[in-house]
């Protein structure tokens, strides 16, 4: 497991202690799930452009019922 350091300064500590500790989970756990979840937004958010692009290429749409209905088959 890797080890990374971070500057924060004091009252920054105080905030992410009272923080994780009212969450009861470590701060190394807080840390890795928010950095996770910014990188996870950060996919989404480009998968969704790319989505929209695409769409804006093509806007042929279908009905709900046929979409249904063509993953059924």
């Amino acid at each position: 497991m890797t080890v990374l350091a971070l500057r924060i300064d004091a009252q920054e500590e105080q905030l992410i202690k009272e923080y994780a500790k009212a969450n009861n989970i470590s701060g190394s756990a807080l840390f890795r799930n928010a950095v996770l979840e910014k990188i996870e937004d950060e996919i989404d958010l480009g998968l969704y452009n790319q989505a929209m692009t695409k769409h804006k290429e093509d806007t042929q749409s279908i009905s709900f019922e046929n979409m249904l209905q063509d993953l059924a088959d």
